[in-house]
């Protein structure tokens, strides 16, 4: 069902003309919705001394189990792209909640492990970022979620090559 000009992202943004094409509108919208949602989520995370990028690198961390994970790997797992990891990592450490070694044979590559305080912080916060992820999704059936996520895939594999050219840069 179209949304009004009036309440959609055009007013949101108070915008008085009309965008340069559909394509603006669109992606204005996709990038709005996605501050909206981002917005709400780090306020769960942040009162816990996180942004959420730490938040993200700290999940994955945690994910690659005892094996650790190197350092570039995380950026590249990254729900935002552009991170800078090396200071993100730098104050999961300084907060106790990561830690780095260098790995052997190659001594050039970092591994990252979690901390016993860092999986005792995300058994707190995975409950509460998991409601706070339903709660942004709570106005769409599961149809319509279905249907955004594939629509969501489908605009991410169209531009993953210009994604990756800019993250090879």
């Amino acid at each position: 069902m179209p949304v009004s000009s009036s309440t959609g992202v055009r007013g949101e943004i108070r915008q008085g003309k009309p965008f340069r094409s559909r394509g603006q509108e669109g992606a204005i919208a996709l990038l709005r919705t996605a501050s909206v949602v981002r917005r709400a989520i780090a306020r769960t995370v942040e009162p816990h001394g996180l942004s959420l990028a730490q938040y993200n690198a700290l999940r994955i961390i945690r994910g690659a189990g005892a094996g650790g994970v190197p350092t570039l790997a995380i950026r590249e797992r990254m729900i935002e792209e552009g991170t800078t990891i090396t200071r993100l990592i730098d104050k999961l450490e300084e907060a106790g909640l990561i830690r780095r070694e260098r790995s052997l044979p190659d001594r050039r590559q970092v591994v990252c492990r979690v901390t016993d305080a860092g999986k005792k912080l995300l058994d707190k916060l995975d409950p509460q970022v998991d409601a706070a992820d339903e709660e942004s999704m709570r106005a769409l059936g599961k149809r319509e979620l279905d249907q955004l996520i594939h629509t969501l895939d489908t605009i991410r594999a169209a531009n993953a090559e210009r994604g990756a050219a800019a993250h090879n840069r």
